[in-house]
């Protein structure tokens, strides 16, 4: 039983995958980040030219422009959707049995929806996603760290208020447990959030580039003061975070409604066809965990 639904996690999380790949919405983003980028580098020669500093040599990329937004994006997409799956369908055997008297597709959307929760638009709070041309690179290892740690603490915290909700029911009663849980959740996350640094504020940047709120690159100047390039365009930023949001939606909802079929129809044995719904899932849970 346990094979089979992970089995059916990864197909969920490789068809969500190939969903939420959505090359026509994020795509013209990424080309204006890039091509800001190449402008700004150019302005930054210049100016290096002027003040008698050598150019530095770029390393030449591996892959072009075109296998990494067509074959690259779309594969990559894939994989992680599988990855993704895997964790749900992990998650969706630890919550089964553990729920009450839940349906098998009811389960799937709410452990989806917490994972879209826990895995992306918490730590997107903290640390939204950014195209092209944000974020130096004196910082790449740093920030990965700090964004692995954010959803570290995402997932356990909130792993660990569905925990204190099933503890305090009993006493409290359901309603009341689950708001006790998330706001425990809320403060506890708000604190980690409160402890981690911007990515202004690390140590590279503010040596190299001063104290500032974020890495978003600001107006390039000369010596005199003067703009020589602008800052990044607020409209390319707004526009490929919320396709960057989008995408996860698309992943998670997919991965929720796709297992669900196949996790109704595994946890509802042909001995129990004829029960209402509600006793089937309910039965099929308790010998999934039990198997």
């Amino acid at each position: 039983m346990v094979k089979r639904i992970l089995g059916r996690g990864l197909l969920a999380g490789a068809l969500a995958g190939l969903l939420a790949f959505a090359r026509i919405f994020a795509e013209p983003q990424i080309n204006k980040a890039i091509a800001y980028e190449s402008g700004r580098d150019a302005a930054q020669e210049a100016l290096n030219k002027a003040a008698g500093i050598p150019p530095e040599m770029a390393d030449p990329d591996l892959f072009s422009r075109t296998v990494q937004a067509d074959v690259g994006l779309g594969v990559g997409m894939i994989f992680f959707g599988m990855a993704m799956g895997g964790l749900f369908a992990v998650a969706y055997l630890l919550c089964l049995g553990r729920t009450g008297r839940l349906q098998a597709r009811t389960l799937s959307v709410l452990v989806a929806g917490g994972g879209l929760l826990g895995f992306y638009l918490v730590p997107f709070v903290k640390y939204p996603a950014n195209p092209p041309a944000i974020g130096h690179p004196e910082t790449i290892q740093q920030r990965g760290s700090l964004y692995l740690v954010m959803v570290l603490c995402s997932v356990l915290f909130l792993a660990g208020a569905v925990w204190l909700g099933q503890r305090l029911k009993p006493r409290f009663g359901n309603w009341n447990a689950t708001l006790l849980g998330a706001a425990a959740y809320v403060v506890v996350i708000g604190v980690v959030m409160a402890l981690l640094p911007s990515l202004g504020h690390l140590s590279d940047n503010v040596h190299l580039y001063g104290h500032h709120a974020t890495e978003t690159p600001l107006p390039l100047t000369d010596k005199q003061g003067h703009i020589v390039y602008p800052g990044f365009p607020a409209d390319v930023l707004f526009n490929f975070r919320l396709y960057s949001v989008a995408a996860q939606l698309i992943l998670w909802g997919a991965i929720g409604l796709v297992f669900a079929p196949m996790a109704q129809r595994l946890l509802q044995p042909a001995t129990v066809r004829g029960q209402k719904p509600a006793a089937a899932a309910s039965a099929g849970s308790v010998d999934a965990v039990t198997t």
